[in-house]
């Protein structure tokens, strides 16, 4: 039998790496809470053996007991391994964070790696989620500010689904089977998913160009559910990107630039998982060459969005109760597959979809097809065209009587305008108040 090592399996020579086994058992439990070690076999997977004795076993008893807190009890006992004496130790814990002479690691493969402080704090966080978790506490709005109708719509949802087995009672009885409510009083993720009380805001816009210089819409969306935020999301993105048509035999078919089903889950995944206990806002940057979708929510330390789209990594979600009461309505799969679903869905339609980890907490960017010259003409035409006729047909229209008639932002309107004067199109004459608009030559 050829062994090993993994982040679940430590091999040592001998009782004499005693110290950096005890290093080891910490790792591994603060990973995956269960594991075990050899001594006498090297980490090549060489059974070696080593002589083994009442002494043996207490003194790794004794070093374990002594250096590692909170305290384990592993069990310890001697083993013949291909005609040889080992040791092998078998141990589990669920008190994480756990400490090696004063430290906590974490294992990485099957490597001993120092915990971070920021990684320390969340598995003090993970320790006590009853407590800290934000979203299992008590709501700063009361029965009365949930809305009725999100709940009843939520209800109708997942049981199309088939993830609930209950119809509407109410919102009180309705979010009390769903867990959404703690000794009669609603709970934070209540608020978020059914409240215009949410305290949540996302930041859209559309610049020019491929960096934030100038900008041709903005928009902010607030004071609404969870679902509400994600449906105005995803419409806005859905307005200001590309879709091309096909012709069938009996219908035509439009089709995005980038697939509608990512990008959904894209925005979904940002509202389910971002940290609600930051200020920051989640934010969709529409550029010419790319789209982006920003939340504030640390990835996890030590991994990598690849663990989640190669590997299967399991997802433990900063907010469970929110991603529980999504997954009953189909607006979110299992737990950490979303990553892999917008992999899946952009490789199919030959869209470059990239998963950065920021400082600030995590970035999707999908990039946009070159759109074709033609195509980008034809726009800029029809939105200059329109702004053209309505200053012949009111020179002393405003910005933003033009941008209702246009149907874009004022800022939108004041970036064209902008262009249309340094082209020699148009000229404003007067003060910038009570001043009028000429259309200059046959533009």
């Amino acid at each position: 039998m050829k062994f090993r090592e993994s982040e679940v399996l430590e091999l040592k020579r001998s009782t004499s790496e005693l110290k950096e086994a005890v290093t080891s058992i910490v790792s591994i439990l603060n990973k995956h809470g269960a594991g075990e070690l050899y001594f006498g076999i090297r980490n090549d997977g060489e059974v070696v053996g080593q002589l083994v004795n009442e002494k043996t076993l207490r003194d790794v008893s004794q070093s374990i007991s002594d250096n590692i807190e909170p305290k384990i009890y592993p069990e310890i006992e001697k083993v013949n391994m291909e005609g040889s004496d080992c040791v092998h130790v078998s141990f589990s814990g669920d008190a994480r964070p756990y400490f090696a002479f004063g430290r906590a690691y974490m294992r990485v493969g099957d490597e001993d790696r120092q915990v971070s402080a920021s990684e320390l704090e969340r598995l003090i966080l993970h320790k006590n989620k009853d407590r800290v978790q934000w979203d299992n506490q008590l709501a700063d709005c009361s029965i009365k500010d949930i809305d009725a109708s999100a709940v009843r719509e939520f209800v109708k949802k997942a049981n199309l689904a088939g993830r609930i087995d209950f119809g509407f009672q109410g919102v009180e009885a309705t979010l009390g089977k769903l867990g959404l409510m703690k000794n009669g009083k609603l709970l934070r993720a209540a608020q978020v998913l059914f409240s215009s009380k949410n305290p949540v805001k996302v930041q859209a816009a559309v610049f020019a160009g491929v960096e934030k210089l100038t900008f041709i819409d903005i928009q902010q969306f607030e004071g609404q559910n969870l679902f509400g935020l994600l449906k105005d999301s995803a419409e806005y993105v859905k307005k200001n990107m590309a879709w091309r048509v096909k012709f069938g035999k009996l219908e035509r078919e439009e089709i995005p630039e980038i697939p509608v089903d990512a990008l959904r889950e894209a925005m979904v995944n940002s509202l389910c998982h971002r940290d609600y206990g930051s200020p920051q806002s989640n934010y969709i940057a529409v550029y010419q060459d790319r789209i982006e979708i920003d939340n504030p929510g640390a990835f996890p330390e030590n991994l990598e969005p690849e663990d989640y789209i190669f590997k299967n990594e399991p997802s433990i979600p900063r907010n469970p109760l929110i991603a529980e009461t999504l997954f009953r309505s189909k607006d979110i799969e299992r737990w950490g597959s979303g990553l892999k679903r917008i992999y899946d869905e952009c490789k199919e339609n030959g869209v470059k979809v990239e998963f950065r980890k920021m400082k600030s907490g995590f970035r999707v960017v999908f990039f946009r097809p070159k759109p074709s010259i033609e195509t980008t003409q034809k726009t800029t035409q029809k939105t200059t065209q329109k702004i053209l006729d309505a200053i012949r047909n009111n020179p002393l229209v405003s910005r933003k009587e033009i941008a209702g008639i246009v149907g874009i932002t004022e800022d939108g309107v004041k970036y064209h305008l902008a262009r249309l004067k340094k082209a020699g199109k148009i000229r404003h004459v007067g003060p910038d108040k009570g001043g009028r608009w000429e259309v200059l030559g046959r533009s």
